[in-house]
């Protein structure tokens, strides 16, 4: 999962666009990057590290210019090299840098024909850099200089029917203006924002709607699903369909984990969704567990917190905080390497014994993922004197693999693929588990927006909606995402990097 951001402006965006990336921050840990565009230059800084790592002063002065673009991200595919950072860059035609947030699902044939008819070389084994060439060659077949919008659509057109899968996008042509554009099935949000400085307007693209927040523009509206938005330097805008058969379906894992919940997405409030959850889990435990001996229900910070408060709610139990978080440990579900998730759970939560000491608990979690973090907080819990730990989900059993853009690669790295409710139970050491039903947490996000008739659910049901996806393409896809396949090219990247300062 990426956060991006895009500004045309009339004055600096260089501030503006790093503070849309820190409130962005929870997308992706891994690397950051921001270019400008001054005097028909881009101006790029981009490296692995927090938002607030990567910029330095001397970085942020260099990135002058009132146009721009931003990045946050994790690795779903390939290495976490800096090499792998985005925005990228290629010049021809014109000059564009582009931000990607998503999957591409063939990426693979379409970099063989790129190079074969299009004889563009991808450099790196993002598909974020395939969508770029993709993107460039086909402006590059536009007839007219400079470009009008109705070639950018055309362009964005032909995107479209080349590649597959999840992709939100936001890009800069050299000359010209600012593009966006979010995919046929809208699986990646996006919206747009617009604000006047001096009488002059602005507009801004973002993940999510808490970025315009943050930097004082207005949500105007969520891209819609194949739309494409393009803004000219002199800040006129101009919007288009350019997918023949545009449907909404976007991730609902987004509304369970990754967005913040002060964000609106596809005019769906993520507070209220999870609050939402909350009720219909604590219901089903009300159902399921009629003869339960909870004593307090306790969140495992922080993104469960709002539908535990719900839960206990419904159950006319306490809520407590018995964990105490380390802020300054990152998300652990999106650092790279199993091993590194596992020495950071304890250095990230810290259990508040008076909280558990002689009760029956039900801690609530948004999502069970590997099962590995909820191993090792039962196991907190008992040491600080709970008598049993029992664990509820907001979220339904992720069995499946994710293809379009969540690092959930491997069938065999996921606890509850294969396997039932009880045996995952026993696996992690509680004493009671109980999962959301995938109708109710369909019904909880729906609720915010009925007009959404379906949503990506594939970690929860297996069916993927591009519709390309099959076996093949899953081990595939496992192969490149391996916790050896990372580890391998981990190494891969020390060993250089160790020749490179050896002067070799």
């Amino acid at each position: 999962m990426c956060g991006i951001v895009g500004i045309v402006g009339s004055t600096p965006v260089n501030q503006s666009i790093y503070d849309a990336l820190t409130v962005l921050q929870h997308r992706g840990q891994d690397a950051a990057g921001i270019v400008t565009l001054e005097s028909n230059r881009f101006r790029l800084r981009k490296a692995n590290g927090l938002v607030r790592d990567v910029f330095e002063a001397r970085h942020m002065q260099r990135l002058q210019g009132s146009v721009g673009i931003g990045h946050v991200r994790y690795p779903t595919a390939g290495s976490s090299s800096a090499s792998e950072a985005q925005p990228f860059y290629v010049n021809s035609p014109f000059g564009i840098s582009l931000a990607h947030n998503g999957n591409l699902t063939n990426a693979a044939d379409i970099e063989e024909s790129l190079f074969k008819e299009a004889r563009r070389h991808v450099n790196t084994s993002s598909d974020s850099e395939i969508l770029l060439n993709i993107l460039a060659n086909q402006l590059e077949k536009a007839a007219s200089y400079p470009l009008s919008p109705n070639d950018i659509f055309s362009a964005v057109r032909a995107v479209h029917k080349i590649v597959s899968g999840a992709y939100a996008v936001v890009a800069m042509v050299i000359g010209h203006g600012l593009i966006a554009f979010r995919d046929p099935n809208g699986i990646r949000p996006l919206c747009l924002g617009r604000r006047e400085v001096d009488g002059k307007v602005e507009y801004m693209v973002a993940s999510e709607s808490v970025a315009l927040d943050a930097v004082g523009f207005d949500f105007v509206r969520d891209v819609a699903p194949g739309e494409a938005v393009y803004i000219d330097f002199n800040s006129e805008l101009y919007t288009e369909q350019c997918a023949e058969n545009p449907a909404l379906h976007p991730c609902i894992f987004e509304f369970v984990y990754f967005a913040r919940p002060d964000s609106f997405i596809d005019k769906v409030s993520v507070y209220s969704a999870r609050v939402c959850m909350g009720q219909k889990l604590g219901e089903k435990i009300k159902r399921e567990w009629y003869d339960h001996d909870i004593d307090v229900v306790i969140p495992i910070p922080e993104t469960s917190c709002d539908s535990a408060l719900e839960i206990a709610r419904t159950l006319d139990k306490p809520y407590r905080q018995g964990f105490v978080k380390n802020r300054y440990v990152g998300r652990t579900f999106i650092m790279p390497g199993q091993h590194m998730r596992r020495k950071s759970v304890r250095r990230k939560l810290n259990a508040i014994r008076s909280e558990f000491k002689d009760k029956n608990v039900l801690l609530v979690d948004d999502s069970i993922v590997r099962g590995t973090t909820s191993e090792q907080i039962i196991e907190m819990a008992r040491e600080a004197g709970a008598r049993k730990v029992y664990l509820a989900s907001a979220a339904p059993e992720v069995r499946f693999p994710n293809v379009y853009g969540i690092d959930m690669p491997s069938a065999n790295e996921l606890i509850a693929h294969g396997r039932e409710v009880d045996e995952i139970c026993k696996m992690i050491g509680a004493d009671g588990l109980i999962f959301q039903d995938l109708d109710d947490l369909v019904a909880a996000v729906a609720d915010g927006n009925p007009d959404i008739k379906e949503f990506e659910t594939s970690v929860f049901s297996g069916t993927y909606v591009t519709g390309d996806v099959n076996q093949q393409y899953l081990d595939y896809l496992e192969s490149l995402r391996s916790e050896d396949s990372k580890a391998r090219e981990i190494q891969q990247d020390l060993a250089n990097l160790e020749l490179h300062n050896e002067g070799v």
